[in-house]
């Protein structure tokens, strides 16, 4: 019995976009709610913005796309061919 494959719609696509703005809204409140109780120093928060704040969003866009049925595995994959050119004398 073969798996029914659902693509995600614009709901989806919205639900995705959405999320990753309440996602980084959160993350931004959170860095500035560390510094605004002297939990961060102004250097500690340039190194949270400037490389932990993307890692971050990475993980979140991907726990949103495996949720919302972004995730591919192997069984989405296709053989790709290509046409053999004919050569010309």
């Amino acid at each position: 019995m073969s798996d029914l494959k659902v693509t995600p719609g614009p709901g989806a696509q919205s639900a995705f976009r959405l999320g990753m703005g309440a996602a980084a809204v959160a993350g931004l409140a959170a860095v500035g709610l560390l510094y605004w109780t002297a939990v961060l120093t102004p250097l500690l928060v340039g190194f949270v913005l400037l490389l932990v704040f993307p890692i971050y969003l990475v993980f979140a866009a991907s726990a949103l796309s495996v949720w919302l049925g972004f995730g591919k595995d192997a069984t989405d994959l296709r053989p790709v061919y290509r046409e053999k050119r004919e050569k010309t004398p």
